[in-house]
């Protein structure tokens, strides 16, 4: 790609970025949320036509005009929210728009056969039989995979591939790369996580809004160095060094029971304490229970059995907005779907739980010049990069979004400060303000609530790590006690005995 420019109404996306991508290689390709990267990916799949620069594929200069045209010319995009189909199987789902015929039927007993060849080819491990909704969010990625790959693809483009997978997962996903590029593939790794580039990529181009700013070779690199070309300034990965010294108890649970719509325990006799003054991490793999919890907590979902006190008062199965006012801040695991109302400015999605409190309203009236000033001041101290306080929401980047967010729950000055995913999807710099802010919160003497699918965030900011299996907590660890590869034994449902990496000093403080 040479001299790609993309603009969009008042905002130049790719500014003359020059990209060069080999046979055989993983290339990165590094940037902050908003940077340009997935635009630039998109002009690439056809998605978006540039509005200056040329495109070569294999030594031949190219017009891309829309997808398919990409898919000629063997280019295939596995997007970071999936494109399937729940109801459809594996097979049905990769022949999509594509179907192979035996006359006037799809000829399905073909393609099927076609779709195992190529998972076993690559390691993937994938049953064309089954149903997109009975696999996991990892295989549903494989299936992804496949479907370019069935399409005859040579260059792959993975866009933030590994913001849903686990641990486990993610090292599975990078062997599966290797095997591609080692069959001559060529694979462009959208993302903004470091480790996973010094794991896997041979070279990484770095585009900081809208510009190219070097490529360099992986191995000659650190993560340090890939952070400042990114912001473009030295970047402070934050570890929380401060001495333990909780306060009192503010948030205690004790035998939570909470069942999902079929009536099965998800949440099975919990127990629970957070204290003021410290940053408790859930850790455990996705789907064990750390939804219901914080739904439970918060009054999003209804308790079968079991307490929950606040500062020593019982908030169980209370009103969402009785529990916010007695001092519970939330920042929730999706934000498009529970933290932002996408078609509200961002100054409106400020006030969204005080909107009826002064000064924002009186005698039942908004007061919209209040909101507003709220809001610019939020905008200012928070660093949301937004064109005004009236710009929608959904135009923002997955990064401010999360900011605006963060500003609204941390200025109620909470007691209790839950953040569930909260550097989801978002790049170095953002994460090191987001960690900043709630350690902030902890040296206040507030209690914070911190679950993460990230063991790195888990490790570095709390100051105790409760491990949640099947419902349960298994153990609580002491982070400064413990490592990796014990937590992901925990995370399994693996119970450790003996040892000195427990929390019971902790506890018993």
């Amino acid at each position: 790609m040479r001299h790609i420019r993309k603009e969009f109404p008042g905002i130049v996306a790719n500014d003359d970025i020059t990209l060069q991508v080999e046979k055989g290689e993983i290339h990165a390709l590094l940037g902050e949320n908003g940077a340009g990267k997935s635009t630039l990916m998109n002009v690439l799949f056809g998605l978006y036509q540039p509005d200056g620069g040329e495109i070569w594929v294999k030594g031949q200069k190219v017009k891309i005009t829309g997808p398919n045209v990409a898919g000629d010319l063997g280019i295939g995009m596995v997007h970071q929210h999936f494109m399937l189909v729940d109801k459809f199987t594996v097979t049905e789902n990769i022949i999509l728009g594509n179907e192979p015929r035996s006359g006037v039927k799809i000829d399905l007993k073909n393609a099927r056969k076609r779709v195992k060849e190529l998972s076993e080819k690559y390691g993937l491990n994938v049953d064309p039989d089954q149903k997109i909704r009975d696999i996991s969010v990892g295989m549903q990625q494989r299936v992804e995979i496949l479907k370019t790959l069935y399409r005859g693809a040579d260059i792959l483009i993975f866009d933030e591939p590994t913001a849903v997978l686990t641990p486990h997962e993610i090292q599975e996903l990078i062997n599966i790369m290797k095997r591609l590029v080692n069959e001559g593939k060529s694979i462009i790794l959208i993302t903004h996580k470091l480790k996973e580039i010094m794991a896997c990529a041979n070279r990484c181009t770095v585009i900081r809004r809208g510009k190219a700013i070097a490529t360099v070779n992986v191995s000659e690199t650190n993560p340090q160095k890939l952070a400042s070309m990114m912001v473009g300034r030295d970047v402070v990965f934050t570890r929380n060094e401060e001495p333990y010294n909780p306060g009192k108890d503010v948030l205690v649970i004790k035998d939570l029971v909470v069942e999902d719509a079929r009536k099965v325990k998800v949440i099975d006799h919990l127990n629970l304490t957070v204290k003021g003054g410290e940053i408790l991490g859930i850790a455990g793999v996705d789907g064990n229970g750390q939804t219901e919890l914080i739904e439970a907590i918060t009054g999003l979902r209804k308790v079968s059995g079991g307490t929950i006190h606040l500062n020593g008062k019982d908030i169980t199965n209370d009103r969402t907005r009785r529990i916010t006012e007695k001092g519970v801040s939330h920042i929730p695991e999706d934000r498009h779907k529970h933290g932002l109302v996408l078609d509200f400015s961002i100054g409106d999605n400020m006030v969204l739980e005080t909107y009826y409190q002064k000064p924002f309203a009186r005698g039942g009236l908004m007061r919209f010049d209040e909101i507003k000033k709220h809001a610019q001041r939020l905008i200012k101290e928070f660093d949301v990069r937004t064109p005004s306080v009236d710009t929608p929401a959904r135009a923002l980047s997955g990064g401010n979004q999360q900011k605006a967010i963060i500003a609204r729950e941390v200025d109620r000055d909470p007691d209790l400060l839950i953040a569930s995913q909260p550097t989801r999807g978002l790049d170095v710099g953002a994460i090191e303000f987001i960690h900043k802010r709630l350690i902030e919160q902890r040296k206040k003497g507030k209690a914070v609530l911190l679950v993460s699918l990230e063991l790195d965030e888990i490790m570095n900011i709390s100051d105790r790590i409760a491990v949640i299996y099947d419902g349960k907590i298994i153990d609580i660890l002491n982070p400064r006690e413990t490592n990796e590869e014990e937590i992901g034994l925990l995370m399994a449902g693996h119970k450790l005995t003996g040892g000195t990496h427990h929390a019971e000093s902790h506890e018993k403080q």
